[in-house]
């Protein structure tokens, strides 16, 4: 069982110091795949005259914009950063930006639909453009604090994560969430990217992950070995309703997810479908015509 970490206090549009170099601001766009809404992080010296960096403005919002910019008034913002583009993290980006003076710090946008259906409240800020394009091993430096990007696709494709070294710490974005598994979402979404992604984090060997929805986890190694068993294991339940004789995934979601909230289901479907494309990929499994959310699976 993942163990999920749900509680902690907040207040819409307050700034909270969470840790000595971080504090945190969090939007009033609270939402089934939101949480309790976007959590704006502001890194590094909360004195006056300091230079920090902003990561993940959040959504196009009047009041959000006021509140960072109160947040972070008598400091110098010097760079924000955007895991990923989602319309819920990257909206805000250049308004903020343009505001306070800073640089935009990004992975290059998706040249491709974001998603294999219209179910899902995360489609991509078409509009954005970063300042810089980063790839990943890239290190931002302020007053008292070193950031590289650390490149984890899976959930997007341009999901950028971002390592504050002073804290051993990991700004996760929606690659891992203490309160919810991530949903992987072809074509831009990748179930085998994100695995290696996975990896990737735990190998690093974080003592805290600041996701930007909902509470950090501190219990880092023991969370991600079953985040990723999770994973693993609705592997595993997909080839068994293949197994059983389930042949789409409209016969397999009802299955799978029978203690979900039905609204969910369309979401389930599309992280079904990224591991059905896996599958395809690994030669486990055929699908006529090609993998889709319509198409016919069946075991090879």
């Amino acid at each position: 069982m993942i163990p999920y970490v749900r509680q902690f206090d907040f207040a819409y549009g307050r700034r909270d110091q969470v840790s000595p170099l971080i504090q945190r601001v969090i939007a009033a766009n609270p939402g089934p795949f939101t949480f309790t809404g976007t959590g704006t992080y502001i890194v590094g010296k909360p004195e006056a005259g300091a230079a920090v960096a902003v990561i993940d403005p959040g959504p196009l919002d009047d009041a959000h914009l006021a509140a960072l910019l109160a947040a972070v008034e008598g400091r110098t913002v010097s760079h924000v950063l955007v895991t990923h583009t989602h319309r819920d993290h990257a909206p805000l980006a250049r308004p903020f930006a343009a505001a306070t003076g800073a640089t935009i710090l990004a992975a290059q946008p998706p040249a491709r639909d974001t998603h294999a259906s219209g179910a899902l409240d995360e489609d991509d800020d078409a509009d954005f453009e970063p300042d810089v394009v980063l790839s990943g091993g890239e290190v931002m430096a302020g007053d008292g604090w070193t950031m590289e990007a650390v490149f984890t696709p899976g959930h997007a494709s341009n999901h950028m994560a971002f390592a504050l070294h002073e804290e051993n710490a990991l700004f996760s974005g929606d690659h891992v969430m203490g309160w919810s598994t991530t949903v992987v979402a072809p074509p831009d979404g990748n179930m085998r990217d994100y695995l290696r992604s996975l990896d990737t984090v735990i190998a690093r060997e974080f003592t805290t992950l600041w996701p930007t929805h909902g509470p950090p986890i501190t219990e880092v190694r023991l969370f991600l070995e079953a985040y990723r068993a999770h994973r693993l294991d609705r592997e595993a339940q997909v080839l068994a309703r293949l197994r059983a004789g389930d042949r789409t995934i409209a016969d397999m979601v009802p299955v799978l997810y029978a203690a979900v909230d039905q609204r969910l289901w369309p979401a389930a479907s599309l992280s079904v479908l990224a591991h059905l494309i896996k599958l395809v990929e690994d030669g486990v499994v055929a699908a006529s015509p090609a993998p889709a959310l319509s198409a016919e699976f069946r075991l090879i």
